[in-house]
């Protein structure tokens, strides 16, 4: 771990390589590059040698799609509990996702034009589901919902398989649940290709959603314009905002909870309180010993974790807008007067018994969040990205009339007169 302090001599050094960017390395940005061309010129073949060549299984234009058997037998296999969870969590995304769904509307405008917005789902989707090294069911949740909320009819799933061919029980079961209607068992950058520009097997989708690792995040970014996209979401972020109020072996927990994604993670706390960060650096030694994923902790501590102590909280404020990090956790005497501060987060959780876990599994909102200092420009995933916007607009003669005067002053001035005359002419005797 990384202490700075407000008096070290330079602090403001070290706290501005706090503020990072997710840009790729050359070496990532070539290999996905020659993953996507061998994909999108091969296909089948290229999405099948590649699944092979990093671990997956081997997979046959039969096997790539999860079957009805594969999604009825995932379906008995899981636990009572589990069934109740994946419910719990669905119902919270789903409500909330139901009250942030755009609505159509229309009014007159100041010349008595109809003008307004419609928004229609799209047609065919493409959401990516980690699988890795643990098997990311609450984000089957956080995406397929709100695809299904919105009301996409084709729900394109891609998540890699283990060598066996098998997708995990629970996994299946929560897609299945959130509104999947294809699932298929390719991961990593090949498959993001595939969505982006269809095989044999995979019909390509208009826009592609979900999180991933480095190669996942770059392939996004290279087959932009191609398709859509949501946001270019990394490694996940935690920073903590604490004062002296703060329970230590509850942050400790926060920080190691987001800590456990290893693979680059950052882990940050802020506080103005020295007792506070020397109390969790304890907890957080003490607490680690204890968890099952010590080896991918381990890694973002040493590596990743930076704890600040900042001479006053609005110091700490300035330092979290800079930094823009996914998730922020304020724990202060007055967290809502420190969050209305803040601009830049990708979601905020306020007080003490408010865990980032919380938003992970079960909250509402979607814990697709914008990662690198990306929060400064995109939100997170919201159910209004699967909603295609369409403007409208209906003239009458009345109205035409009363347009007329501003038309033909624009056309003049940039030299358009065709554009003048397309309205002039519809009122011509």
């Amino acid at each position: 771990m990384r202490i700075l302090r407000y008096t070290d001599p330079d602090y403001a050094k070290a706290i501005r390589s706090l503020n990072r960017h997710a840009e790729p390395d050359a070496e990532v940005y070539a290999t996905v590059h020659e993953i996507v061309e061998t994909v999108r010129r091969n296909g089948n073949r290229a999405l099948f040698e590649y699944t092979r060549k990093f671990g997956g299984p081997e997979l046959t234009e039969k096997t790539v799609r999860v079957s009805a058997t594969e999604l009825k037998a995932a379906r008995k296999r899981v636990s009572p509990e589990t069934r109740a969870a994946i419910a719990a969590s669905h119902e919270n995304v789903r409500q909330f996702a139901e009250k942030s769904k755009r609505k159509n509307w229309s009014a007159r405008n100041a010349q008595g034009a109809l003008v307004g917005e419609r928004f229609d789902p799209f047609e065919r989707v493409g959401i990516y589901v980690p699988g890795g090294t643990a098997p990311l069911v609450s984000t089957a949740i956080m995406t397929c919902t709100l695809a299904a909320v919105a009301g996409v009819p084709e729900i394109v799933v891609a998540t890699p398989a283990a060598p066996d061919g098998k997708v995990n029980d629970a996994l299946l079961y929560a897609l299945q649940y959130a509104g999947a209607t294809e699932i298929y068992k390719v991961g990593g950058a090949q498959a993001i290709a595939a969505l982006a520009y269809g095989t044999e097997s995979i019909r390509p989708v208009v826009k592609i959603f979900g999180p991933g690792n480095a190669y996942v995040v770059e392939t996004k970014r290279q087959v932009f314009g191609r398709v859509a996209m949501d946001l270019i979401p990394g490694p996940s972020e935690i920073l903590v905002i604490a004062d002296s109020s703060a329970n230590p072996a509850w942050i400790a927990a926060d920080l190691l909870a987001q800590a456990e994604h290893g693979h680059n993670s950052e882990v940050v706390l802020v506080s103005n309180s020295a007792r506070i960060l020397e109390k969790v650096q304890q907890e957080i030694e003490r607490q680690a010993a204890s968890l099952s994923r010590g080896v991918h902790i381990r890694e973002v501590l040493e590596a990743s974790t930076t704890l600040v102590l900042v001479k006053n909280l609005r110091e700490a404020v300035a330092l979290c807008n800079a930094y823009a990090p996914e998730h922020t956790s304020i724990v202060t005497r007055d967290d809502e007067a420190i969050a209305a501060q803040l601009r830049t987060s990708g979601a905020l959780f306020l007080g003490g018994y408010s865990p980032v876990a919380a938003g992970d599994f079960a909250a509402g909102p979607s814990h697709v969040l914008p990662t690198g200092g990306a929060g400064k420009s995109f939100p997170g995933l919201t159910v209004d990205q699967f909603q295609r916007r369409t403007s409208i607009v209906r003239l009458d003669e009345r109205s035409l009339r009363k347009t007329i005067p501003i038309i033909e002053t624009f056309a003049r001035i940039e030299g358009l007169d065709a554009h003048g005359r397309s309205a002039t002419i519809r009122l011509e005797k």
